[in-house]
């Protein structure tokens, strides 16, 4: 038996198939996986994240222990609420774990994956030598998300205020403290939506709340399919310790300047960028039948090899799509492996899918 969050029970009497998801009893769906991808781009539905694991950073010296700690600079977090996406690296440029940081009243918030925990704190702890900083973790939070185009015009109208004016006034990638909640608008489906972690016990009533307004929960399956459209990394996958930012189309998310700010595993980017980047992530579209899958082999003619990292069917497009990681020189064409046989790929932008808009 896995660890379970405040809504396992409520998972069971939806009806939902329960899996293991790194050591945690989760959702994978209600029903139909591709149902529920198809209400998450054209309605808004509700996703059981309390799995995630939130620390709050505080102590007078959060902000320069945490300009150390990651790739991406928090002093860009100026407001109280603003937020960030960052890697934070081994000395080799490997990514440890990808995360969210929000400036809060008293310092930070992280949020990152739940399969990373014991090595993130570990990490974290490793790091902390002479800062006065302060971890604390939130096991007593729960943490739903409610995705979709519809989602923040349904909350707003479901919550009390002020809840709901502050639900209709959040700029996207900005998070505001309502008592004990914290509403953000953030997500990982590339729809519109919002994150809310709020106390573990008030969890089901809420849960509850969103089900009876119609709001239908949705699964594991489908937040993977709806992330590989949006070209979002999944930690264990695509990302790993032994893959840095700059091969994972991540190289947005790392701050150079000031050029005083030595992250941890700075010199080893810049040795990367220095020696030329060898891979890149890039998208991949299957135009014939079939299904791609992580491992399989991409070949590029007069290229070299790469390999998929994260494939499934996309409900969205009716193809089946993957990220993989290839050689530089890779253009617009590929092949991919499945069961012997060479299938023609095109090679796209790893983002086929935004605000429910095809891209590719």
């Amino acid at each position: 038996m896995g660890q379970r969050t405040p809504l396992y029970d409520l998972h069971l009497a939806l009806g939902a198939k329960m899996v293991d998801f790194g050591g945690w009893d989760m959702p994978l769906h209600y029903g139909s996986q591709v149902e529920e991808h198809h209400q998450v781009r054209r309605d808004c539905g509700v996703f059981d994240v309390s799995h995630m694991t939130v620390i709050d950073v505080a102590g007078p010296q959060a902000k320069v222990w945490l300009q150390r700690l990651l790739a991406n600079d928090v002093d860009r977090l100026q407001d109280t609420g603003s937020a960030l996406y960052s890697a934070m690296l081994n000395e080799r440029g490997g990514i440890v774990d990808d995360m969210i940081i929000y400036r809060v009243e008293d310092g930070y918030r992280l949020v990152f994956n739940a399969s990373t925990r014991d090595q993130d704190l570990a990490w974290m702890q490793a790091q902390l030598g002479g800062y006065d900083v302060q971890l604390h973790e939130r096991p007593e939070l729960a943490m739903l998300a409610i995705q979709g185009p519809q989602a923040r015009q349904k909350i707003a109208e479901l919550v009390t205020q002020p809840r709901g004016q502050i639900i209709q006034q959040l700029k996207p990638f900005e998070g505001r403290a309502d008592g004990e909640w914290f509403i953000a608008r953030t997500g990982y489906t590339g729809e519109d939506g919002l994150e809310i972690v709020l106390p573990a016990q008030q969890a089901p009533s809420f849960f509850n709340d969103l089900v009876g307004a119609g709001i239908l929960p949705i699964g594991l399956g489908a937040r993977d399919t709806l992330r590989l459209e949006a070209g979002m990394n999944l930690y264990g996958q695509d990302i790993n310790q032994d893959v840095s930012p700059l091969a994972s189309n991540m190289a947005w998310s790392i701050a150079w300047e000031p050029a005083s700010r030595q992250f941890i595993g700075r010199s080893a980017l810049e040795a990367e960028l220095a020696s030329g980047v060898q891979h890149k992530l890039v998208g991949l579209v299957l135009e014939e039948r079939g299904v791609l899958r992580a491992h399989q082999v991409v070949r590029i003619a007069n290229v070299g090899e790469g390999e998929i990292t994260s494939g499934s069917f996309s409900p969205t497009l009716s193809k089946s799509i993957a990220l993989a990681r290839v050689p530089m020189a890779t253009a617009d064409r590929a092949e991919v492996e499945i069961r012997g046989k060479w299938y023609p790929v095109r090679v796209v932008k790893p983002t086929f899918v935004r605000h429910g808009k095809t891209l590719i």
